[in-house]
């Protein structure tokens, strides 16, 4: 453990959006180099910038109440496993959730990795801090005949008729495409193409091609044709009442009142619709590796965890498919 020093003068970037921390200026300096190597070079979004930086200044200003003064660069490369466990049990103490302590560990490692790519500091004791593992929490998918019903419903909800069609329009692409709510909300009129497929942005700037059913086409359309608001090709696709970009708290309460009218379980939400069509397509015998693609997963794994491959489905894959599974004893 790193013995208490004199107190030293802290210092806080006076930039918007930089993290602030009590630290030594050389410290603050290279949080702000991480930062921006996130932003141009991992191509983060703002919310996973702000998340991030959030961790970091948590971590630090533990380590400045921990050491009783600001931490420098010369400091990190002095603290031992101690120090780290002090940090994750003060976490503990204070109730927060495993895997809100493993995401900011996971950022806190992401911070030391480019400290010591960059030479400003290496400390070896981070190699052998453990995090809990967050639990594995994917939200159900919905099934066949309900994840229909609601689509063909979510209109009734609205006495306005183009409300009524934008709601079946952002449903019918989220359960049609696969798509994040975000992703949806954040698509401009030209981005609907003439053909069978539209480019999506996803996370980290990542594109995919997304086929589009005719039915998703035809709901979209509809929902064009009766939109009272014009714009160019660069306005909103959905927009809300005053016509502005729909605000994802409005798809949200739509989808709750959805729920209530059709009993749907509380796992109902905008995102379950995006689980729905992964699932749906595997249990249809959709190639998982396709699936990952059409998601936008960076690993087959996480498509794995998301679509909860049930191991009967597996078995009967293996009996099909495998060499050995076809001889007979």
């Amino acid at each position: 453990m790193i013995p208490s020093r004199r107190k030293r003068p802290a210092e806080t970037p006076p930039s918007s959006g930089a993290i602030a921390f009590p630290a030594e200026p050389a410290l603050i300096r290279a949080a702000e180099e991480w930062r921006r190597w996130l932003r141009d070079e991992k191509r983060c979004s703002r919310h996973t910038l702000d998340a991030y930086g959030r961790d970091a200044a948590a971590f630090f200003a533990f380590l400045a109440e921990h050491l009783g003064y600001p931490p420098g660069l010369s400091d990190l490369e002095k603290l031992a496993l101690v120090d780290f466990r002090g940090f994750l049990a003060g976490r503990s103490r204070l109730g927060l959730a495993r895997s809100s302590t493993a995401r900011t560990m996971s950022s806190v490692r992401g911070l030391f990795r480019f400290l010591e790519k960059r030479g400003l500091a290496r400390c070896g004791a981070i190699a052998g801090v453990g995090a809990p593992r967050p639990p594995k929490s994917v939200p159900r998918a919905l099934g066949e005949p309900e994840a229909l019903e609601a689509v063909a419903a979510v209109g009734e909800l609205s006495d306005e008729p183009w409300i009524a069609a934008r709601d079946a329009a952002l449903l019918a692409l989220l359960y049609g495409c696969g798509l994040r709510i975000g992703e949806a909300l954040s698509l401009n009129r030209d981005d609907v193409p003439k053909g069978d497929a539209m480019v999506i942005t996803g996370k980290g700037r990542k594109q995919r091609l997304v086929p589009l059913l005719p039915a998703v086409k035809i709901a979209l359309a509809d929902y064009l044709a009766v939109c009272p608001f014009a714009g160019g090709n660069k306005a909103p696709l959905f927009v809300g009442a005053q016509g502005r970009r729909l605000n994802p708290g409005v798809a949200q309460r739509q989808v709750r009142r959805l729920r209530a009218m059709l009993d749907l379980p509380e796992t109902a939400t905008p995102h379950a619709f995006r689980h729905s069509f992964a699932t749906h397509l595997l249990a249809g015998g959709g190639d998982l590796r396709a699936i990952q693609e059409l998601l936008g997963h960076a690993s087959l794994s996480t498509t794995q965890r998301y679509t909860e491959v049930d191991v009967a489905r597996l078995d009967e894959v293996y009996r099909r498919a495998h060499p050995r599974a076809k001889l007979r004893g």
